[in-house]
């Protein structure tokens, strides 16, 4: 994803707020190229060998479960604080992300109107 896209995203994407991670969601208009995946791990997280770890991690959920994306979504990740990277496994990303998605698609078979990215 390009880096304005990013903005565009975080500026009016709808938030979704778990545990140990918040997701920027918006929609967009070209529905052949399906959903783009960003990720934004600071320094804050730890050194750079944690922070790959984060980005492997949940960029492998992704790739995992993209059939329960059927949208054309832009996707940024951003890990809280909170988050230990020495304890992130795929167990810990499922129990996150799962609900989430399933609520996207949710809401994507009831009809509701979201914004739509330019990107």
């Amino acid at each position: 994803m390009q880096s304005r896209c990013f903005g565009i995203c975080y500026d009016q994407g709808r938030k979704v707020y778990t545990r140990h991670f918040v997701l920027f969601v918006l929609g967009r208009e070209d529905v052949a190229e399906g959903f783009r995946l960003g990720l934004t791990v600071s320094r804050k997280v730890g050194r750079a060998v944690w922070r790959n770890r984060v980005r492997r991690v949940v960029r492998e959920f992704f790739r995992l479960h993209q059939v329960m994306i059927d949208q054309a979504l832009d996707i940024v990740v951003v890990p809280k604080r909170n988050l230990d990277p020495k304890s992130i496994d795929m167990a810990l990303v499922e129990q996150e992300f799962l609900p989430v998605l399933s609520r996207l698609a949710r809401e994507k078979t009831g009809g509701t109107a979201d914004t739509r990215s330019p990107c």
